[in-house]
């Protein structure tokens, strides 16, 4: 029986590769995340298929971000696909709208706060206020939480923080950014270990390139899901 708090993330150019990969991975994953990278190659054929005929859970990550009316339309649409989550940024507005879109459908709507890519000199360039960025998240998680967001997306190393505040209470932490023990970092800059992910208060972490880009994927999603709690 797979362990649904590990999301692998499907970041192959395809469909067809993405595909593959899931049979790789077999009755080892339960819950895959879909980008825009694979948009425009099949992915939300994919996620149907996925869904449909090997009854998996679909996190479909498009960070929508737009005028209140294109988002809850947008969402609207998206949440005929029985998608379990789908992600939104974080601003108030974006927030509001898509539970808007999400109503009557069993798709979650989780907010972003700050990219797990973003360090300080990043925010600085593209001219986001000053500020220590658990900061930043903490109170972008709690604005984004109060608008009605089922959940948060953030780096692990703020999934304390989120956690801790009241806003949280009874709502979902995923986190991206999570590398397996020994794990090359990419173009992550906050990260953390599984284990460490889900003690801090993640309720599901995500995971792309250790298990697809590893030799055996299904041996390396086991053990990711070996790591946790």
């Amino acid at each position: 029986m797979s362990d649904d708090r590990l999301i692998v993330a499907l970041d192959v150019p395809h469909a067809v590769a993405g595909l593959e990969l899931a049979n790789k991975l077999g009755d080892t994953v339960s819950f895959y995340k879909i980008g825009l990278g694979m948009l425009t190659g099949g992915g939300m054929a994919l996620a149907n298929e996925l869904i449909q005929e090997h009854g998996k859970r679909i996190f479909l990550d498009m960070k929508l971000f737009d005028i209140s009316a294109t988002v809850e339309a947008a969402v609207r649409g998206l949440a005929q696909f029985d998608l379990d989550f789908l992600t939104v940024h974080g601003d108030p507005h974006v927030v509001r709208a898509a539970m808007q879109g999400a109503a009557g459908s069993r798709t979650k709507i989780l907010a972003v706060t700050i990219l797990t890519s973003l360090d300080r000199n990043d925010l600085d360039a593209a001219m986001i206020q000053a500020g220590d960025i658990p900061d930043l998240v903490q109170t972008r998680a709690g604005r984004a939480l109060d608008a009605g967001a089922d959940g948060v997306i953030a780096s692990p190393q703020e999934a304390a923080l989120i956690r801790a505040l009241p806003e949280a209470k009874g709502k979902l932490i995923v986190t991206p950014g999570v590398r397996p023990t020994g794990a090359a970092l990419g173009d992550q800059k906050r990260v953390a270990t599984p284990g460490q992910a889900i003690k801090d208060g993640a309720d599901h972490i995500v995971v792309g390139r250790p298990i697809w880009q590893a030799e055996d994927p299904a041996a390396a999603a086991r053990a990711v899901l070996a790591e946790l709690p």
